[in-house]
């Protein structure tokens, strides 16, 4: 199912900005003042398009948009990856995020084509790599800024930025395991779908501060989770809240440990996920500014096409 929104107006468009993931297809059609003229989304990720091309699923979105031919496109995401359209190499940290741009290729096929690259911490003891991170990195930060960056997620990054440039990240597959511990371990016995406690609740909150307090006895504490239930000490309304602070408090741990602690500290989230964690990270003490995902992928494609195209657009 793919949906298209447009508005009326007489601000002729710039460029049309595409965050197209593994499963997802965002695109927007912007005006040369930053304003959002028509967008565009669908189901066509990447795995749709390793099988029908990216070409073709384009052009889809750029008549939904009423996009003009030779609007330049400027795309980030999946599309850049190895399994993508076109291979966009990453750009090895440490690397300012204001210069993205540089890094980004052109696609062989009529018009302008762009895809940015991703970053990479090309470190034998901590390698890592994101794609699609870094154009919200972009969005949500300025040119001088100093502090980290938490990405809720199936797969959360941390990132540490020094004036404006990304000296090192890592990545916590939180969200994944989450899923994969409430589906498919003993804990399935333990964890509703949709617990009776609030998110942010007494369940969730001590789940936290046990991981704080003892971030290597993961393991141990997730099997008391299930052993609490079966004594009658806890209910199992309880088990997802419970999890959820389990393995959030242990990204966090981790998360300091490795990037310290920063006066500023910017959440890109959005939905109960990142209020989970706003939560959580505004209990540590973080002076926390959240920006909704989806806003700061379209910020960061604005920025860069503005350093890419200039007075062009």
């Amino acid at each position: 199912m793919t949906s298209a929104t447009n508005s009326s107006g007489e601000i002729p468009e710039a460029f049309v900005a595409v965050d197209w993931g593994t499963s997802s297809f965002r695109g927007w059609l912007m005006s040369a003042n930053g304003e959002v003229r028509a967008e565009s989304r669908g189901s066509e990720g990447m795995l749709h398009c390793a099988s029908s091309g990216f070409a073709p699923v384009l052009r889809d979105h750029l008549a939904r948009l009423g996009a003009r031919d030779g609007t330049p496109i400027l795309i980030c995401g999946m599309a850049g990856a190895r399994q993508g359209w076109a291979e966009a190499p990453y750009l090895k940290t440490p690397t300012r995020l204001d210069a993205l741009h540089k890094g980004a290729i052109r696609i062989d096929a009529q018009g302008d084509i762009r895809i940015l690259p991703g970053l990479a911490q090309a470190r034998a003891d901590q390698p890592d790599v994101m794609r699609g991170e870094e154009t919200q990195l972009l969005g949500v930060t300025e040119p001088d800024f100093t502090g980290l960056v938490c990405i809720p997620g199936t797969h959360s990054k941390w990132v540490k930025i020094e004036a404006g440039e990304v000296v090192a990240f890592s990545t916590y597959m939180t969200g994944e395991l989450f899923s994969v511990i409430a589906q498919h371990s003993i804990l399935a016995h333990a964890v509703e779908p949709a617990g009776s406690s609030p998110a942010d609740g007494e369940p969730f909150r001590e789940g936290l501060a046990t991981a704080l307090a003892q971030p290597a006895g993961l393991t141990a504490s997730l099997f008391r989770l299930r052993a609490a239930q079966l004594l009658g000490f806890e209910q199992r309304a309880d088990g997802a809240a419970r999890l959820s602070g389990l393995l959030i408090g242990t990204e966090i741990a981790d998360a300091l440990q490795r990037h310290g602690r920063a006066r500023s500290l910017r959440l890109i989230g959005a939905g109960g996920l990142g209020r989970l964690y706003q939560a959580a990270l505004t209990a540590q003490g973080f002076d926390v500014t959240a920006v909704d995902a989806e806003e700061a992928s379209r910020r960061g494609l604005g920025k860069a096409a503005i350093n890419i195209w200039g007075a062009q657009t």
